[in-house]
């Protein structure tokens, strides 16, 4: 009679978890900084703004409007669907053996073949996570008084000196609780790249099930890694509120 959960099948594929893990983690950091590195620059041309002139209506049609489609489009379609999109349709446009328009030859072949898949899964994921961040950013810099933007416009300062030195470390104690949430969102995003290939957690599962034709084994092993890692940022998070955000406390 089988046990319930057959531990020698973690055992075995124990390796396979591991870099399915590493993987897994490899990738959010470097969405969760991309998107949020994006996420402030649309974020930023989201509320640009003049008052007279050409950079009136440049900002407004040129920047705004822009951001907001991207915003509009990258928030109201799946993940799954701009993965898919990215992996099958633009990467193969930009870097293809057979003409890519920025990388093609041998090059392009040993890029696809070696990163295609997490190479894909990393613009996706921080395309999508840099729409949600940059309503964060939107509402974190209105959140801060505007009578204090135009105080240090005053005093001389360039609007980007104001957003750098004034605007944005208030707003961003403010904002990071909803920045936290978009990094655990992004943790387990991540679990949707293994529909292309890319060896992370719910890729290591599939496999192990699809060869011994076990489900809870593998599957309640990532969920209890995947939890494990949201438990850490979480803590991370808090953290970081306890010491960035007693500057509004006071």
């Amino acid at each position: 009679m089988h046990s319930f959960f057959q531990w020698e099948i973690i055992g075995e594929y124990a390796p396979l978890f591991v870099e399915g893990t590493w993987m897994t983690i490899k990738a959010a950091i470097i969405c969760v900084i991309a998107g949020t590195c994006w996420g402030l620059v649309l974020g930023v041309g989201r509320l640009a703004e003049a008052r007279h002139g050409f950079w009136k209506y440049f900002l407004r049609y040129g920047v705004q409007w822009p951001v907001r489609l991207y915003v509009s489009f990258l928030r109201g379609t799946p993940l799954f669907v701009q993965i898919l999109l990215i992996h099958f349709a633009l990467m193969p446009m930009l870097i293809n053996p057979s003409g890519g328009l920025i990388l093609s030859g041998d090059i392009a072949r040993e890029i696809r073949s070696q990163y295609g898949a997490f190479a894909s899964a990393v613009l996706a994921i921080t395309l999508n996570s840099g729409a949600y961040v940059s309503e964060i950013f939107r509402a974190g810099i209105q959140s801060i008084d505007h009578g204090q933007s135009e105080a240090s416009r005053s005093l001389g300062m360039t609007y980007l000196s104001t957003l750098r030195k004034v605007v944005l470390p208030q707003a961003f104690r403010r904002m990071l609780p909803p920045l936290g949430n978009n990094a655990i969102a992004i943790v387990k995003d991540s679990s949707l790249a293994s529909a292309i290939g890319l060896a992370e957690l719910a890729y290591a599962a599939r496999t192990v099930s699809g060869a011994y034709a076990r489900y809870w084994e593998p599957y309640l092993t990532i969920s209890l890694i995947y939890w494990g890692i949201t438990l850490l940022l979480s803590a991370l998070v808090r953290h970081l509120e306890a010491r960035y955000g007693k500057g509004d406390a006071r």
